[in-house]
């Protein structure tokens, strides 16, 4: 029969792999809405290219998610890129290829792409 301590123990570390594995300690963020609305204008097609960022081109320090609605219909799709020690950055309008150099200039390269940036 296992010691208690024991037990605890291999507990603690199938949580702490778990909770590396989802991403959650990542020092890059990156959501996109996902309400209806912004469904309705394309934002399903713009999580699909961050997911094949982070699968396949090796973002591994990237934690993907989505997000709800955000109050700002004429400006979705929208994304939020949150960077460890800075402040997040939200993009309004964002398509398939937005979301590809955001990917590539921000994510990547750390350059902000001011004129796609909304309040």
């Amino acid at each position: 029969m296992a010691k208690a301590l024991d037990v605890i123990k291999k507990k603690r570390a199938e949580a702490v792999g778990k909770i590396i594995s989802k991403g959650y300690l990542s020092t890059k963020r990156v959501y996109v809405g996902m309400a209806t609305c912004e469904i309705a204008a394309g934002s399903e097609e713009v999580m699909e290219v961050f997911r094949d960022a982070v699968k396949q081109k090796g973002l591994t320090d990237v934690y993907l998610s989505q997000k709800g609605c955000a109050g700002r219909c004429n400006l979705e799709p929208t994304v939020e890129v949150i960077e460890q020690g800075k402040n997040p950055v939200r993009y309004g309008q964002v398509d398939k290829q937005k979301a590809a150099e955001i990917i590539e200039r921000h994510i990547k390269n750390g350059e902000v792409i001011e004129e796609w940036v909304i309040d």
